[in-house]
């Protein structure tokens, strides 16, 4: 077991420890926030070795599982974030929204100098797990300091964790390298999530707007990323290219990418519906 699979091995027990600290010490919404951090854990968990396996992966089953993982998060930013955001201010919401979303177009930047630099660790593992951890202290500052907040908005955020777990497995094991690195992301969500819920946020307005805002324009940035792009030169195509048409294969999976996004947005509404 690599120095990194370790780290994974101990993140894990440390999640499954913070895990029962949140429950002895209640904190705000507890219970929902062990249930969101152990949804992400399992779904990139149990979805890696799966991509490990795959060598030959359909381009179709990734554009089904990013997009309707990519819907969910769209649909449940736009209908639980920002209008808690623009709810606590209207402008500094706003504010906060666009600012989110800059701040992820800036990440690919850093991310792109990441891929030029000699790291301790494998960049797809950093890159996710770097994601992981900010995505997790957000959830958790929500959800720490929103009480009546319900569990659908965590779990339809981190419903992405399945598919980045499947794609980044087939990527490390097809390099030669070992999937089950992907342990150390798989914690982040909870990790950050659990340590961060115990931050409590000023009562003013603009602050909270600024938060909530930032929030919603993070996870509108990382569900915009993984709507399916069936371009020439994208992860897609490079799954068609050594047979076939690929232009005419874009074409048929467009449809798909469509059908899945919108199926993932359905899926919110329908659990909105039922649960409210």
């Amino acid at each position: 077991m690599t120095s990194i699979s370790r780290l994974g091995v101990g993140a894990t027990i440390g999640l499954v420890g913070l895990s029962a600290l949140a429950v002895v010490v209640d904190v705000t919404n507890a219970a929902k926030l062990v249930g969101i951090s152990w949804v992400a854990f399992l779904a990139m968990a149990l979805a890696a070795p799966l991509g490990a396996r795959t060598r030959n992966e359909s381009a179709g089953a990734l554009v089904w599982g990013y997009g309707l993982a990519a819907g969910a998060m769209v649909t449940s930013a736009a209908v639980f974030l920002v209008p808690q955001a623009i709810g606590q201010h209207p402008q500094w919401g706003g504010f906060g929204v666009a600012f989110g979303l800059l701040a992820g177009f800036a990440s690919h930047t850093i991310g792109h100098r990441l891929a030029h630099m000699d790291l301790p660790m494998d960049r797809t593992v950093a890159e996710l797990t770097a994601h992981a951890f900010s995505a997790g202290a957000i959830i958790g500052i929500i959800y720490g300091n929103m009480p009546e907040l319900g569990p659908l908005l965590g779990l339809a955020i981190v419903s992405h964790k399945g598919p980045a777990g499947y794609a980044a497995a087939r990527r490390l094991v097809n390099t030669g390298r070992d999937w089950s690195v992907l342990l150390l992301p798989a914690t982040g969500v909870g990790l950050a999530g659990l340590a961060s819920s115990m931050v409590a946020l000023p009562a003013a307005g603009p602050v909270r707007g600024l938060v909530f805002g930032f929030a919603a324009g993070v996870f509108l940035h990382v569900a915009m990323d993984f709507l399916p792009r069936c371009e020439i030169g994208s992860e897609i195509h490079d799954l068609l290219a050594v047979s076939g048409d690929a232009h005419a294969l874009l074409d048929r999976l467009r449809i798909h990418a469509v059908a899945s996004t919108s199926l993932g947005g359905l899926v919110v509404l329908l659990a909105w519906l039922v649960i409210a």
